[in-house]
């Protein structure tokens, strides 16, 4: 069977996870199911009554419990937030072993090797779960290794043209 493909967007520009959800919409006007799992934005996306009008096409995940900044946290709220990062983090290997969708963006995750909440390694073994499922993934810092795991890598930076 042939494996969906990896797409990354990153940089320190701003848009990655808009043109994410733009390539989630995309796939649901094909008629394909779409599930996003959000990182590391406080309160996000996740209670958008908009977004949850588009299900069951595309699907929203947030496992972080507080609203928060995640630099912000205290110790002790950041330790409980790294057990519901890694519980989403296992959600997306159950939804990619199950071809739950067609598409799946794992938004910010990159911050999570950035933040050493997950390893590259264990980024890696999600990925190597696809099967014909394709997967976004955004974020600010991106490493050689990591870029060597995608089939597309987008690059987006801001640029001032004015003074």
């Amino acid at each position: 069977m042939a494996k969906g493909l990896v797409y990354i967007y990153a940089g320190d520009g701003r848009g990655k996870s808009p043109a994410a959800l733009g390539r989630a919409m995309q796939a649901a006007v094909e008629g394909k199911n779409v599930v996003i799992i959000q990182f590391l934005k406080g309160k996000g996306l996740g209670d958008s009554d908009f977004l949850r009008r588009m299900e069951p096409e595309i699907k929203m995940f947030r496992f972080e419990k507080s609203d928060g900044i995640y630099e912000t946290l205290s110790v002790e709220k950041k330790q409980e937030e790294i057990i519901n990062i890694k519980n989403g983090m296992n959600f997306a290997k159950k939804v990619l072993a199950t071809g739950e969708c067609d598409l799946l963006i794992l938004d910010e995750v990159l911050g999570l090797i950035e933040k050493e909440i997950i390893s590259e390694d264990e980024l890696r073994a999600t990925l190597e779960c696809r099967e014909d499922t394709s997967i976004i993934l955004t974020g600010i810092k991106l490493s050689e290794d990591i870029c060597g795991l995608a089939d597309e890598v987008s690059k987006i930076e801001t640029v001032k043209f004015r003074n």
